[in-house]
């Protein structure tokens, strides 16, 4: 069943980017447009984690006293406005590995005018390397707002759905670096 389920998400997220990148193709954009095609960005994000009991029963009490807090980095590079591959990697146990988590996603952001804010849904996967060790699936949504078209803030939600262990879902809150 997990494994039907990682396939749907994975193919919805590949149909999704390629439909819009497709659907972009030939549209004309100012240079100066707080979103840009060919744009690099580097994060730095504090993370949060919950567990499958957490998800399941979820309340305001068990979010506080179960998560778990991190810090990690990222990178992305959109090849039009709204189609993108981000990687990133993130650690919330100071006694194991270096990286707890390593992975990559597609990225599906829609700009919303002039506004500096983008909402984006992202699919995707990686590996676990502590405190178990897994290949997993992800998908998340989130939203980025840009005070400037180089700087800006991010928060996102995403569940993970490990091969090897229950599932658990990952909050994340940094800045962006867009350049």
């Amino acid at each position: 069943m997990l494994i039907k389920n990682k396939i749907h998400i994975g193919a919805a997220t590949l149909l999704l980017a390629a439909f819009t990148a497709v659907s972009a193709q030939g549209a004309e954009h100012d240079d100066h447009e707080t979103y840009r095609a060919n744009e690099f960005s580097m994060d730095l994000f504090g993370t949060a984690s919950i567990g499958k009991y957490t998800i399941d029963h979820l309340s305001g009490s068990r979010v506080r006293h179960n998560s778990t807090l991190g810090a990690g980095v990222g990178m992305s590079y959109f090849v039009n406005r709204t189609l993108g591959f981000g990687a990133d990697a993130y650690s919330e146990n100071k006694k194991g590995a270096l990286v707890d988590n390593a992975s990559m996603n597609v990225i599906m952001r829609f700009p919303l005018g002039d506004s500096g804010f983008a909402p984006n849904i992202f699919g995707g996967g990686g590996y676990q390397f502590d405190t178990a060790k897994a290949w997993f699936a992800q998908a998340g949504a989130g939203l980025e707002y840009r005070f400037t078209q180089n700087v800006g803030i991010f928060t996102d939600f995403r569940f993970v759905l490990p091969d090897e262990t229950k599932y658990y879902g990952v909050a994340r809150l940094g800045m962006r670096f867009a350049f």
